[in-house]
């Protein structure tokens, strides 16, 4: 019988699971090209060679989306699943995380349709509003990898079994 909600919560430090631990460092790569992104973003935004650099941003966010979506899809796909079978995913913070990437999935994904065609016909103000949909998706992942530093890996490594901690690394093993 899973333990009560308050023990999963606990402040006290985790010693992660093989599978948290892989999703864990997984985020630091994704942190890394975070910050890239968010630099481009602030030349942009402050007119730093604003054309060169919304020009090596499409490419950026794309290879960070090559990137994000594997570890989307073995956070969502089976993180998020196991935990729903003790918590839900309707509401509480499994529906929290799952917005949160719908989210900045989003927020991608509407750059990329909006920058796929001839980027020298841009003007100054339709890059500074691109840029900003890359920065906003940005912001929402370094905030929702830190809550699932913070908060989700620990407690899935409270509740989850032995068992389950196993079929987890498995099974996120075989999500290229």
């Amino acid at each position: 019988m899973p333990a009560c909600m308050s023990s999963m919560l606990g402040n006290e430090p985790v010693e992660l699971s093989e599978g948290l631990q892989q999703l864990k460092n997984e985020h630091v790569s994704l942190l890394n090209k975070l910050e890239d992104l968010l630099t481009l973003c602030v030349k942009i935004e402050n007119e730093d060679q604003i054309v060169v650099n919304f020009m090596k941003l499409r490419p950026a966010v794309i290879e960070f989306f090559e990137e994000l979506e594997p570890h989307s899809e073995r956070e969502e796909g089976v993180l998020f699943e196991m935990m729903g079978t003790y918590i839900g995913r309707e509401t509480g913070p499994i529906a929290v995380m799952e917005y949160e990437h719908d989210r900045a999935k989003s927020l991608i994904g509407v750059f990329l349709e909006n920058t796929k065609n001839d980027l020298e016909t841009y003007d100054t103000k339709k890059m500074k509003q691109d840029t900003a949909l890359v920065k906003e998706a940005q912001y929402t992942l370094v905030d929702h990898f830190s809550k699932e530093e913070k908060v989700l890996f620990p407690m899935a490594e409270r509740m989850l079994s032995t068992k389950e901690k196993q079929d987890l690394k498995t099974r996120l093993s075989k999500i290229n």
